[in-house]
């Protein structure tokens, strides 16, 4: 995410383009360039070199698909393919810079337009403390700025602990021993940061600062930090500084910037794409099947690609990257940064629990024509939906513009997953804890959501301390975890969600994000926005982690059956309801309840694949 780079392709889209199918290696591409463009312009600083490191990047990845052997792991390959350009980036630098001394003010300025500090400044839209985080890596030492690339994505919920070893080579207990010297060295520069911008500021800093040109280094954070640190005045201004992990939790990439897709290379011209750099990086290993030398970290050597071209896929990218670049572009969410009800809705029954694990695939006359006009692209990650399966439901799916979705289970069988977008397992209830679910959770993405309204007898129907019991298990699978998604109640004192967040901080349970379900009974748009957000700013306040918010609407339940608003009530709910959404920087994702439309789900968005209700015209237009 997340935000663009959240939607890294599944593994039936790899399996896809590795055997050959020319839009799947689109979409590939298209899909992992908002993780790559970020990696490459953190470690390089913005430099005026990161779009021809991303495209560097991008030709390898292209060209050597073929070899990778497990698609499952295609993204930690394409971490360390990523990492390892970067590496070979900074070494001709500095051959570079040794052959010429006079040169080094320039290989060492990054872009001023590219800049990436200023840049998640300002398309990010930080506030104060977010902000001095930014600024602050702009002091780190420059061996630094590579971790702190995939720290920051790991941060944010991109990539994975050990995705971040695998990258460097080094064992996560090395990685974790580097992070923590790197975030001290943040640190020491926020105080930096903070007591430059203080306004007073301290009569002696001046002095410090005589003979500095103003241009942040790890030599004058280290001067600086000194004086900081033994200044009554400028120690004071760094005591109210929040932990810098709970500061990037819940941000998403930073946006590609314009243009950069246009120049995507073409595996039809190799040697104008990607001209041989020097083997300047760790010793090459064994050659997979195919020929294709690989290097310690398993992605390819540096070699002469016009020479070790791999055979299999078709030898063009040209309009689709382009196009599916594109529509990367413009699904980027920027997020604000504001963190700031009585839990009286009851849950949904049956609908969820009929579909944990859809089976039929789409009638033949509902699957998509190959003349039938390409959906829109998902208008943002964060927008999702839950989706059971009915006829037209993967091109309801694709004209929906959702970024992501869910199907209650850890397949979604018979449910193609649109351009743009991604979908999320989930380990439904306890009965789903086996080996087979949760290896394919683990196979499906980085995130995973768990045990459905467990409060509620007709849904997953577990105590606390089941469900407790039960979570090493799906720790294991090193997935980022939802909590349970509770029907209701999600903040109250000695409530099912608080005795379990309780309860997994004393075993020391890993718990990434909560899950909630909301569902108005009031009617009127603007009292039924207003209690959701005093419901979601409840919990962020209970448990001051990231929410995801996976099924809302508005449905009253009662004994009579479920009555819903006019289909304009609901679209107004929703379309005012996401747009508060925006504004809470904590609602990492959201999923409206559900994609299908009929007599019994009122609040659906589409009644078939093609035809939407006001309400899924709404969803259409949401953010």
């Amino acid at each position: 995410m997340s935000s663009a780079g959240r939607a890294l392709p599944d593994v039936g889209l790899v399996v896809a383009a590795r055997q050959g199918d020319q839009r799947a290696l689109d979409d590939v591409v298209a899909a992992s360039l908002p993780l790559v463009y970020n990696i490459v312009g953190r470690a390089l600083r913005g430099h005026a070199d990161v779009d021809d490191v991303v495209q560097e990047t991008l030709v390898r990845v292209i060209r050597y698909l073929p070899a990778l052997n497990d698609p499952a792991a295609y993204r930690s390959w394409l971490v360390a393919i990523t990492i390892r350009q970067v590496r070979d980036w900074e070494t001709r630098r500095r051959i570079a810079l040794n052959r010429d001394a006079g040169l080094d003010a320039i290989h060492n300025v990054p872009d001023p337009a590219s800049d990436f500090a200023g840049m998640t400044i300002l398309r990010l839209g930080l506030t104060d403390q977010r902000r001095e985080v930014a600024e602050a890596t702009r002091w780190l030492d420059p061996d630094d700025q590579e971790l702190l690339s995939l720290w920051w994505l790991e941060e944010t919920g991109e990539i994975t602990r050990n995705e971040v070893a695998d990258a460097l080579g080094l064992s996560p207990g090395h990685v974790a021993v580097r992070i923590h010297r790197m975030k001290e060295q943040i640190q020491s520069a926020r105080g930096v940061v903070r007591a430059l911008r203080a306004r007073p500021g301290c009569p002696d800093l001046g002095a410090v600062t005589a003979e500095w040109d103003g241009t942040p280094s790890s030599l004058w954070r280290k001067r600086l930090a000194r004086h900081v640190r033994d200044c009554a005045f400028c120690a004071r201004l760094g005591s109210t500084l929040l932990p810098i992990d709970r500061l990037l939790a819940g941000l998403p990439l930073l946006p590609l910037p314009a243009g950069l897709g246009a120049h995507l290379p073409s595996a039809a011209a190799p040697a104008a794409a990607a001209p041989p750099s020097p083997s300047v990086g760790p010793a090459t290993g064994p050659t997979p099947p195919g020929g294709v030398p690989t290097d310690a970290s398993g992605g390819p050597s540096v070699v002469d690609l016009a020479v070790n071209r791999p055979r299999g896929l078709v030898p063009s990218l040209a309009a689709g990257v382009a196009a599916a670049v594109l529509a990367i572009t413009m699904a980027v969410v920027i997020l604000p940064d504001d963190p700031s009800a009585p839990s009286w809705a009851a849950p949904p029954s049956a609908a969820p629990t009929a579909v944990a694990t859809p089976s039929v695939a789409p009638s033949p006359s509902a699957r998509p024509s190959s003349k039938a006009p390409v959906a829109p692209a998902a208008s943002s990650a964060r927008k999702g939906v839950g989706v059971w399966n009915f006829a037209g439901a993967s091109q309801a799916l694709a004209n929906s513009r959702a970024g992501w979705y869910y199907t209650w289970g850890t397949q979604h069988q018979g449910i193609s997953t649109p351009r743009g977008a991604t979908f999320v397992p989930m380990i439904r209830s306890a009965e789903n804890v086996t080996a087979t679910e949760l290896a394919r959770a683990k196979a499906a993405g980085p995130y995973l959501l768990t045990f459905n309204e467990p409060d509620l007898p007709e849904q997953a129907n577990m105590t606390v301390e089941q469900a407790l019991d039960l979570w090493p298990q799906l720790m294991a699978t090193g997935s980022k975890l939802g909590s349970p998604a509770v029907a209701w109640g999600g903040p109250d004192p000695q409530g099912w969600l608080d005795r379990f967040m309780t309860g997994a901080e004393a075993r020391g349970h890993r718990v990434d994000f909560i899950t909630l379900h909301w569902f108005g009974a009031d009617f009127t748009t603007a009292t039924a926005v207003a209690q959701l957000r005093q419901y979601l700013q409840a919990v962020y306040q209970r448990y001051r982690k990231p929410i995801w918010l996976t099924e809302f609407a508005l449905i009253r339940f009662g004994a009579g059956g479920s009555q819903f608003p006019s289909q304009e009530q609901q679209a107004a709910f929703l379309t005012a309801a996401t747009t508060m959404l925006g504004q809470l920087s904590y609602v990492q994702r959201y999923a409206w309840f559900g994609l299908p439309a009929t007599d019994k789900d009122r609040s659906g968005l589409f009644s078939d694949g093609t035809e939407a209700t006001v309400v899924g015209r709404a969803f259409q237009a949401a953010r």
